[in-house]
């Protein structure tokens, strides 16, 4: 797959190798697919690291750093299911900071 980016004006041109026990006859479907899994991870890192801040994230000792990002997933599934509350995960994680009560309702899974 030869992928396009435009940034600050200039174009780069790559190109991306995949393994996929996938049919291949359907070059283009394909490649919707690969997008497709490409677009939600994207997605699941932007919220992790919107709502966490996981990029500015320093643990680097032993598994620290894959501990840590498994805490967070969990933390950002709990908070999803948490919908008595509509606001953003990024507001539901601090109001969990600020009202025991709230933090407790999205542990237990109570409503």
């Amino acid at each position: 797959m030869t992928a396009k980016r435009e940034c600050k004006g200039k174009v780069t041109e790559e190109t991306r190798y995949f393994i996929s026990s996938l049919d291949a006859t359907d070059p283009k479907r394909l490649g919707q697919i690969v997008r497709a899994h490409w677009g939600i991870e994207n997605n699941l890192h932007w919220v992790l690291d919107y709502a966490f801040d996981e990029d500015k994230q320093r643990a680097r000792i032993g598994n620290s750093d894959a501990n840590m990002a498994i805490v967070r997933h969990i933390a950002l599934n709990l908070l999803k299911a948490e919908k008595t509350s509509k606001v953003g995960i990024k507001t539901k994680r601090l109001k969990a900071g600020w009202n025991e009560t709230y933090l407790l309702k999205i542990l237990l899974g109570t409503s």
